[in-house]
């Protein structure tokens, strides 16, 4: 079977002698951030499944990172944390060095952190402004950039995946600044897609949509003074009768990191179940000026 991710060249089919079979990740190193839970770790243990030699995942939170490395290392992969505050500049290039010096070379980056608070066009602040682009937009250009450059050095090409929302479409009063950044993703994977697609480098971006996480049950109680039935009651609701679940967000992640993907690059893949544009509850009465977690 096919090991390179990115490769662009080769035979359509991937294993002759297994057709219908998954692309490998073997001897492949991937790069997580947001890799130390939820859909982050998902994608990791899946790639781990599918042969991966090294995985760097990267996460503020120093236990979970710990955690999660040592729960993936071992059985032919390495498993690194890096701890790092990717709104730092300086934390991203830390995590492109550490790459470099651990594992030498890179083949897929999945960028999968992301802020979530809650801000509307009456209560975004500047500083909140500057955390939401630091973190969803610069962050990820920076990674594209640096960790570009470590494919570039070892010259066989490479796969990104940045992971946007469905709601870049808008239309959620609540996530005025998040909209924003997430749609400057959709400009910057197309940007970065064309920029890098001679050196056989592909960039592509899933939108996954409302996703049961251990983050998603955070926003949800600190946001939305939801109890802890939530997330029964959000399910009902929905139109499958549940909310998308990390595994499943990861078999996507990793069908676009892979060589089962083939030479689509600069692609922007809603994975949802609502559909976009084809009409949707709009507020019933003027969005409030002030929410309860505002005084909290």
């Amino acid at each position: 079977m096919a090991t390179d991710g990115a490769s662009s060249g080769g035979p359509q089919v991937l294993d002759v002698e297994n057709p219908h079979g998954y692309a490998s990740f073997a001897g492949q190193t991937a790069v997580i951030t947001g890799g130390t839970q939820g859909l982050g770790l998902a994608t990791a243990q899946l790639m781990k499944a599918r042969g991966a030699s090294g995985l760097v995942l990267i996460g503020r939170d120093e236990v979970k990172g710990e955690a999660a490395a040592a729960q993936l290392d071992g059985g032919g992969c390495r498993a690194l944390f890096v701890g790092a505050d990717l709104a730092e500049a300086d934390r991203v290039h830390h995590v492109v060095e550490t790459t470099r010096k651990e594992f030498g070379s890179v083949n897929v980056l999945v960028a999968a952190a992301a802020a979530t608070f809650r801000g509307t066009v009456w209560n975004t602040t500047a500083d909140m402004w500057d955390e939401m682009l630091d973190i969803n937009v610069r962050a990820q250009g920076l990674l594209i950039s640096g960790i570009g450059r470590l494919m570039r050095e070892r010259g066989h090409g490479g796969s990104m995946v940045v992971i946007g929302s469905v709601a870049h479409h808008g239309g959620i009063p609540e996530l005025f600044p998040y909209i924003v950044a997430k749609h400057a993703l959709e400009a910057m994977v197309k940007s970065a897609a064309h920029s890098l697609v001679a050196e056989r480098i592909r960039v592509n971006m899933l939108n996954p949509g409302w996703m049961d996480t251990p983050a998603e049950h955070v926003v949800q109680k600190r946001f939305h003074d939801a109890d802890d039935s939530w997330l029964e009651t959000a399910e009902a609701a929905q139109p499958f009768g549940r909310l998308l679940k990390p595994q499943e967000v990861a078999r996507g992640i990793c069908f676009l990191a892979s060589a089962e993907s083939g030479m689509m690059t600069g692609s922007i893949v809603d994975f949802d179940q609502t559909i976009a544009a084809q009409g949707g509850a709009t507020p019933a009465s003027p969005v409030p000026q002030t929410y309860p977690w505002e005084t909290t």
